[in-house]
């Protein structure tokens, strides 16, 4: 299977969870979470079992109305599957238990043996439910990842990325990280998967809005790769050349000077119209060292969001035991669905998490020399825009 990229947003889908769907997960929550947890708690062995008040959210990272409401998305799917999950015991899994087991697996990274001991589970099975809900949340859960597609919600992020640090008519912060894998030799002694930091890896590119939610992404992709040439590799790449995206509303630097829709990366990304990077070099002027603040200030945004995707989905930090490469990019979308959910459900367990902006923490700054003329003139503008320096 090839690189994961962004997927468009169908006609009328809401960025925001479905009412129905909601009211549905609230009902639920309701009728049956309270005796579900009761019971499933009891069933917990190991190391998870030596609290005796082990709680929901310590052991899922989610709250339960953002529970009910994954079981909900995914109930139709995961359902409609002729086979049927058990215990040790031989007692069936229910929906519940087996998100449940999925989201174990997902949110804590532990090996199969290791869910499967703490839930009375053998290791194939815990395999096959966690594949289950991902193909669940692929099919249903698309929507959670999406570009804004109307100038409303645009206008709003626009309006969001501003007060941050005052960039003006910015849309989005490119990012890339690296999900470490451990390869077999015959596939690590050929360099396509290790990175310039000498690990096996698969990069992740996300876009990013003001509240840390992925707009777009693309994974897949080997980490010999540079930044560039996975950005110049993905769907959001042509869109944005052809003039498809980032096309919307052009904001008035000076009567004679014009700013279009943008967003922002670091210096290992290309200068081009659509895409501002910040000024190299040492001894800049001021109204250059200023703008990098700024530019500094709001790409953080990016930043934490891919450390708390890595520290709530646990699967996709440190280092992977020969995973499946096929796989795996499909695993990463869906901790990038869930990671959306959380925030489009306003969880409160987020809010709990520390804010870091070290989700590579071993990788050094990568640097593209390459630079649009006409990016270069709108990149100077704005920064002396900025600074009071542009001429009326």
């Amino acid at each position: 299977m090839g690189p994961i990229r962004g997927f468009k947003r169908k006609k009328k889908v809401e960025k925001k969870v479905d009412q129905n769907v909601f009211a549905s997960a609230s009902l639920s929550s309701q009728l049956q979470p309270l005796d579900w947890w009761d019971e499933f708690s009891q069933r917990i062995t190991g190391p998870l079992s030596q609290s005796k008040n082990t709680k929901f959210e310590s052991v899922f990272k989610i709250s339960r109305k953002t529970f009910s409401y994954i079981c909900s998305l995914v109930k139709e799917v995961m359902m409609a599957k002729t086979s049927s999950f058990t215990d040790l015991n031989g007692k069936p899994l229910s929906l519940n238990d087996q998100v449940a087991v999925a989201l174990r697996r997902l949110c804590s990274g532990e090996s199969l043996s290791n869910i499967g001991d703490s839930f009375g589970l053998n290791q194939s099975s815990v395999s096959q439910i966690t594949w289950r809900f991902v193909e669940a949340m692929e099919e249903k859960g698309l929507h959670h990842l999406s570009w804004p597609s109307t100038e409303e919600d645009m206008d709003k992020i626009k309006s969001k990325f501003k007060k941050i640090r005052g960039l003006p008519n910015c849309c989005g912060v490119v990012e890339t990280t690296h999900i470490m894998m451990t390869l077999p030799t015959s596939e690590s002694a050929n360099g396509i998967w290790l990175d310039r930091e000498k690990n096996c890896s698969m990069i992740l590119q996300v876009i990013v809005d003001p509240e840390m939610r992925f707009c777009d992404i693309i994974t897949g992709w080997p980490g010999s790769l540079s930044d560039a040439l996975v950005l110049q590799s993905s769907g959001f790449f042509k869109l944005s050349q052809d003039g498809e995206r980032l096309n919307g509303k052009k904001m008035k630097l000076s009567e004679s000077s014009e700013l279009g829709e943008y967003i922002i990366g670091d210096s290992g990304f290309p200068l081009l119209p659509w895409l501002l990077t910040p000024y190299q070099g040492k001894g800049l002027p001021d109204y250059q060292a200023e703008f990098n603040k700024r530019h500094f200030a709001t790409r953080l945004v990016a930043q934490r969001a891919l450390t708390r995707l890595k520290e709530m989905w646990k699967i996709i930090k440190g280092v992977m035991w020969k995973p499946d490469k096929h796989r795996l990019p499909r695993i990463i979308l869906v901790c990038c669905l869930l990671h959306n959910i959380v925030i489009d459900m306003e969880d409160e367990v987020q809010d709990e998490m520390p804010l870091s902006h070290h989700h590579d923490p071993s990788y050094r700054q990568q640097s593209c020399e390459f630079v649009d003329n006409t990016a270069s003139i709108s990149r100077e503008k704005l920064s002396m825009y900025l600074s009071g320096k542009l001429p009326p």
